[in-house]
């Protein structure tokens, strides 16, 4: 059983924001002074952008394959991917786009980032940053995370133009994500639309990169609500904005059918090619041997889909040390290797899939989405939305929440307080079979009389899922706190209703400073109930020489919490 602390339902619509078309117009002044750089990448195919060139390759039924550098180090991150480059061109591989984990901090304006609890990402602070990561390789530089959907979008996108950069996302973080300590959501809608009205006003074609695992794709758990999104954020930037949105997809889509029953669903209704198609990353759970069998099963989906209908997208092979720790070249290097290879026996695979069942799955896909779009415009119109303003309707959608939308506007048919999926997410099947695994293996063990407190440090909501279907499985009541909450709010939250726990799901590098928060301020409130913390518990030390980040279970105990590497740890903490 669970119940949500509510805040009362949020008003959609906000007076002190700018309308979108003024947003947008002085985006559009700012090309004056802000235009594409030339870029390695540019110079060497001798295109316009990194869209001409997925045309091209397109037009050639040729795999591209997409390259991810993990490090927080500038200076390695440049050198690493010199190497890689040359080094996969040795062996008759050709990385063809190049993606850099962002810091989160850069998500803040400028004069907000130094005073911020630094992330495991590499932060660019200029155009002369972004510039050395265009200047690398003669790949495409791809620019997602972090950039726009957050305050600091304009000053992050005027840096990546002038590098010449083509590809700049991630506008599905801008519906999800919070940063900490920050609440100005008409801030952060405005600074998005400064930022993509500078977009569209540039000569060339520069791609509006969308993560749609990252947005409410990763949140639905019907996967037409995932399409109606795409759809929606399709006319949002096309149609109101005039720029071109280009998705990409795969963190959390682990069965086959689904991988490419939606790539062909968006190749039906997109004519912008894709950036990549993201690997399952979620199916890395033993190691490297196990995790190869899982490496080849996604990509091989993709590479069929692929010769089926060449959406543009660009293959994204993750090394297989990935869930245990920030692959160094070599392994990404493996990985691009067995992808090339993969690719050479793909065509052959391709020709005996059973398009029919991929069709069939495309079609609910289109038919629920394009169901799930036209209401929820219809129902946003019906409160007050001018659904014509790009800037309201991105408020009103980022305010709405996930849950609600799909409540209120999903496609399937209702079922008591919530919709039967008509194609269900993978991820929530996966981790609703994990935790029903999980109860049964406790025997009858019941936590009746446990109300805990479940929140997460930012927009993952994965592993809290996990946490909550499994205490419900075991009779807990769960009082949901909320999602990139601050850990003075999630005490607060957490007294408020009577919780006897706190569990707090992590991800992105933050977990010890946020443990002592959440220590501290139950503390200051003479409160002393336990803190359960679980997720990503690493952290990058302010001396490390490697830029990869270490475990700090040990410290999180020290400060007075309990880490949790698994549910089993969790009941231990909370039978003691």
């Amino acid at each position: 059983m669970s119940e949500t602390w509510n805040s009362g339902e949020p008003a959609l619509t906000d007076p002190a924001m700018a309308p979108g078309h003024v947003l947008l117009a002085e985006g559009r002044r700012m090309a004056r002074n802000w235009q594409l750089g030339r870029s390695l990448f540019l110079e060497t195919e001798g295109v316009a952008s990194e869209a001409e060139y997925k045309r091209r390759a397109m037009r050639d039924a040729r795999m591209m394959q997409h390259a991810h550098i993990g490090f927080r180090s500038i200076d390695r991150t440049v050198e690493a991917m010199g190497e890689l480059h040359a080094r996969a061109a040795d062996k008759g591989v050709r990385i063809d786009r190049f993606g850099v984990t962002l810091d989160w901090t850069m998500g803040y304006p400028q004069d907000r980032r130094a005073a911020a609890a630094r992330g495991t990402g590499i932060v660019l602070t200029g155009p002369e940053d972004f510039a050395r990561i265009t200047a690398a390789s003669p790949a495409a530089a791809h620019f997602g995370d972090f950039m726009l959907g957050l305050p600091g979008a304009l000053e992050n996108t005027r840096a990546a133009i002038a590098a010449g950069a083509t590809a700049i996302g991630n506008l599905g973080q801008y519906f999800t994500f919070r940063l900490p300590y920050w609440d100005d959501d008409v801030a952060t809608t405005e600074a998005t639309l400064r930022a993509l009205g500078l977009i569209a006003a540039q000569d060339a074609e520069i791609l509006v990169h969308s993560n749609l695992d990252d947005g409410f794709a990763g949140l639905f758990l019907d996967m037409t609500s995932a399409f109606g999104m795409a759809l929606i954020e399709k006319q949002i930037v096309e149609d109101l904005i005039g720029a071109s949105v280009s998705f990409c997809f795969g963190h959390h889509f682990s069965a086959p059918l689904t991988r490419a029953a939606f790539q062909a669903a968006l190749a039906r209704e997109t004519d912008t090619p894709g950036t990549m198609i993201f690997g399952n990353t979620v199916a890395y759970q033993g190691g490297v041997a196990s995790n190869y069998a899982s490496l080849a099963s996604y990509l091989l989906a993709d590479l069929e889909a692929l010769h089926q209908r060449h959406s543009g997208h660009a293959i994204n092979p993750v090394p297989v040390t990935e869930n245990v720790r920030i692959p160094d070249v070599d392994e990404i290097l493996d990985a691009q290797i067995f992808a090339a290879r993969l690719a050479d026996h793909a065509a052959g695979h391709a020709a005996v899939r059973d398009n029919a069942l991929i069709e069939q799955m495309a079609d609910r896909l289109i038919n629920g989405g394009r169901a799930f779009a036209e209401a929820t415009l219809k129902g946003l119109a019906e409160r007050g939305v001018d659904t014509a303003d790009p800037a309201a309707l991105m408020l009103a959608i980022r305010r709405l929440g996930a849950r609600r939308m799909e409540a209120l506007w999903g496609a399937g048919p209702l079922e008591g307080l919530r919709r039967v999926p008509l194609v269900a997410a993978d991820w929530a099947e996966e981790l609703d079979e994990m935790a029903g695994a999980w109860v049964q293996r406790q025997e009858g063990m019941q936590l009746a009389h446990r109300r805990v407190a479940l929140g997460t440090t930012d927009v993952h909501e994965h592993g809290a899922y996990l946490v909550r279907r499994a205490l419900e499985g075991m009779g807990a009541l769960v009082i949901e706190a909320g999602v990139a909450i601050d850990a003075e709010v999630m005490v607060a939250r957490a007294l408020d209703a009577g919780a006897d726990a706190i569990a707090v799901s992590t991800y992105n590098g933050i977990g010890l400073g946020y443990a002592r928060r959440l220590v501290a301020e139950l503390a200051a409130r003479g409160a002393d109930i336990p803190v359960l913390m679980g997720g990503k518990l690493n952290e990058i030390p302010q001396d490390s020489n490697s830029s990869l980040p270490v475990d700090v279970s040990a410290r999180i105990r020290e400060a007075g919490a309990h880490p949790c590497a698994g549910l089993d740890d969790m009941l231990a903490a909370l039978r003691r």
